[in-house]
This record gives structure tokens, sequence and C-alpha cells, in this order.
């Protein structure tokens, strides 16, 4: 499992909307059909099998006496949490996703999935695998819609799809940094949209499944920037986006630069304008000062009521916000300790943040929901001291786990450090 962002990213595109202002945030054009209405407050989450590691560690502190850890972290085991669906045949995954289907409507619950299968998937770095080609990757989405078939469901298509495009031009005109020597330098970015698109078409035609693309967060691209993919990518289509999959940002600013993306996405889809044009937390905001954010806020307003247009949530893009282990914020690393910090990858100090919720208590946000599973290992890193899989994390002193096996160092901290604390009722 990935949890980018990645720093050469955000040297990239950190500026990319520092020098656009939303005063020109007019045009004209007419719009496209509205997204469907939220899942009802109060939804359950289906809580999936956990991680044998997981059961194994909360076995063996219980037996050395250190009963509220293990405690704690079966707290964690016992929330609601997404099923990762990676890799496979067609008849694998199809046969894989019923069973999860079938286990939660024995829960009476809804599950959340996780597509995480498409070529170059995190540019064959932490994460990497996925499929081999269009073709095969088309087929194997299909699979997963005839496995979810008529029951409920949420899916969260392809963390990192549109943060990391192999072959990509951004809107500034600049070549990302995602360049695989076995991806067609001409083809690779538009074979991307072509396939979350089929991906958007075959899940949103089933009865009950709500569909969430790839929205990064608020560290990483600018909203113009991701409005614009988001959009390519099918937005209008779907239910919507996700923000932080994996990651460790506070919530109250991925709501804010999720709101964000769908104003400046209905603006594009309603008026036709130029989502460089966007306001975002980079301008007129400062990303370092939040009490600048309201900047933000006010060009929205003001191009909003410029375009004769009211802010209609219903009307918008709604979103998803992964609050898994985002419960004390991103990490500060010491500066200048590493060559690179590496501040998505199993960083310190940590906590779980607000458990799965429809009752988010904003009307275009779906729920807050747990993407990401707490305890499991984000990659083997580094922070620019080596490479290959035997390099000892200076952070931790250790050689980590591989992405998404347990780490159970980290899996203490989150739960000692979780936001609200896991030792009052869950909530």
């Amino acid at each position: 499992m990935t949890t980018t962002p990645r720093s050469a990213v955000r040297r990239l595109l950190g500026g990319l909307t520092a020098t656009l202002a939303a005063a020109t945030l007019v045009g004209a054009a007419p719009a496209t059909a509205a997204p469907a209405p939220a899942a009802p407050a109060g939804t359950r989450f289906y809580v999936p099998e956990p991680n044998p590691d997981a059961v194994e560690q909360v076995a063996d502190l219980r037996a050395d006496g250190r009963r509220t850890e293990a405690n704690l972290i079966q707290k964690v085991l016992d929330t609601p949490t997404a099923v990762w669906v990676e890799d496979g045949t067609p008849r694998e995954v199809q046969r894989s996703v019923q069973r999860t289907m079938r286990d939660a409507a024995a829960q009476r619950a809804v599950p959340v999935l996780v597509l995480y299968n498409i070529p170059f998937r995190d540019c064959a770095q932490y994460s990497a695998g996925g499929a081999t080609s269009v073709e095969e990757y088309e087929a194997w989405v299909d699979a997963v819609a005839r496995g979810i078939g008529g029951r409920e469901a949420v899916v969260a298509v392809e963390p990192d799809g549109l943060g990391i495009i192999p072959w990509y031009t951004t809107l500034d005109g600049q070549q990302d940094w995602c360049q695989p020597a076995e991806a067609d330098a001409q083809t690779a970015a538009a074979e991307r949209f072509r396939m979350l698109n089929h991906a958007v078409d075959q899940l949103t035609a089933l009865p009950r499944t709500k569909v969430y693309l790839d929205g990064t967060h608020d560290g990483w691209l600018g909203v113009g920037e991701i409005t614009d993919r988001l959009v390519k990518a099918g937005v209008e289509r779907a239910d919507g986006f996700f923000v932080n999959a994996s990651n460790y940002r506070w919530t109250d600013r991925l709501v804010r630069y999720g709101r964000w993306i769908s104003q400046c996405a209905y603006l594009v889809e309603r008026r036709d304008v130029d989502p460089r044009t966007c306001a975002s937390q980079y301008y007129p905001a400062d990303p370092s000062d939040v009490s600048t954010w309201d900047r933000t806020d006010a060009a929205y307003e003001a191009a909003y009521e410029a375009a004769g247009l009211s802010m209609r949530p219903r009307q918008m893009a709604h979103f998803i916000v992964d609050t898994s282990r985002n419960g004390q914020g991103p990490w500060t690393p010491p500066a200048g300790a590493f060559p690179d910090p590496q501040d998505w990858c199993n960083p310190p100090g940590r906590g779980v943040g607000l458990r799965p919720t429809t009752r988010t208590g904003d009307p275009l946000v779906d729920a807050y929901v747990w993407i990401k599973v707490p305890g499991e290992s984000d990659g083997q890193c580094s922070r620019g001291t080596g490479t290959g899989n035997d390099v000892v994390d200076p952070v931790w002193r250790q050689v980590d786990p591989a992405a998404g096996q347990w780490f159970r160092r980290q899996a203490v901290e989150l739960v000692r450090l979780a936001v609200p604390s896991l030792r009052g009722d869950q909530g």
C-alpha cells in the first residue's frame, strides 16, 4: 500500500497555483449531471478480518502483561477499515470481492473497497505492481464490478492514481517526475485517464455503489491541478473523490482542501473556467499559515458571485476523508536530519484519527473512513540514506516492514497517541 506524497512532486507542483488569481473564475459553458446523494447518516461500515500479525501482537502483549496496549490495538482491529483489492486474475478478484460482499452483508454493513491494481501504480516504487496493460486492467475492473453486483459498497479507485501519473505534463507545462522506462511516454498518461474513466463508468452503473477518485491531499497538488485531473478522470460522473489516502494530514485542513476542489470543479463544469485560475492552498492562501486560508475561501465566494452561481453542495462533487492515522497531524522532520525525510513514510509520533462515520457535519463530506489500516507499514523507509531492502530506517533504527506488513512498534504509538483517544467509547 502506498502513502505518497513524494517530496519531488511537492517541489514540482507546490508553487503551481502561486501565480494564479481567482478573479478570472468566470466562463461560459453549461454543466453536467450532479453526483448521487450521500449515504444515510449512521451507515455502518464493514469490519474485515484483521491482519494475522496484528492478532498475534495482541496475544503477545497480553502474555507480557501489557493489557492496555493489547486492548487499544484490539479496538483498532474491531474498527471498520477498507478492504484493499489488489492483483489477481478477473476470476480470482471477482470471487474475492463476492466473499467480501457476503461477509459485509452478514454484518449488515457497507464495505469500503480500495481498488489498487492500475499499471505503474506508485510509479514502481514502494507499492509497485498492478496490471500490465489497459486491457488487463479494464477486464479486472469489470470483474470487481461483477463481484459487487447489486449490493451496497463504497469504492475508492486507485490511491495515487491521479497524484502520480506516468509521463504526465502538468497544467503549467512541466514534465512530472514519474517517467518509468517501461511505459510509453506518448500514451501512458492518456491510458491512465482511459482506465480511470472505465472504472467510473463500470462502477457507477451498479445500483448501490458509490465511487470516489483520488484527490491527493492538502500538502501535495494544488487545487487547480488535482481538479483538472479529476475532471479528466470522470469525476462529474462519479460520486466524488477521496483525500488523504494512507496519509497523516490534519482533518480540518483536508476538509477545506476538499471543499475547494469541489468548488473549483463546479466552476470548471458549470462555467468552463480554466482550472489554473482556481484559488488553492498555495494562493492566495499560504500553506504554512492556516490563518491565511480564509483568503481562499473568500476568493471562491467572490468567484461564485461573479459567475452568478450559488454554492449548492448536493450539486457539487462530494468527498470522503481517510482519518485512519491523522490524529496527530503530519510529522515535521528535524531540519537537515535526513537527505530525504520521507515524511509520508512511517513517521514517528503519529496517532489514530477520527473513527469511521457518515455523521460528518459537513454537507460535502460523505464520510470519514479508514482507508489505511493503522499499524500496517508504509514501506521500507530509508530517509534518503540508501536503497534496497536491508536499509535501516534512522527514525526507528531498524529495517521497516515492507508496505502492507504489520509494524508492531508503530502500531503501539498509533494507539497510544490516538485523537480522539481509543481509551474511551468509540466515536
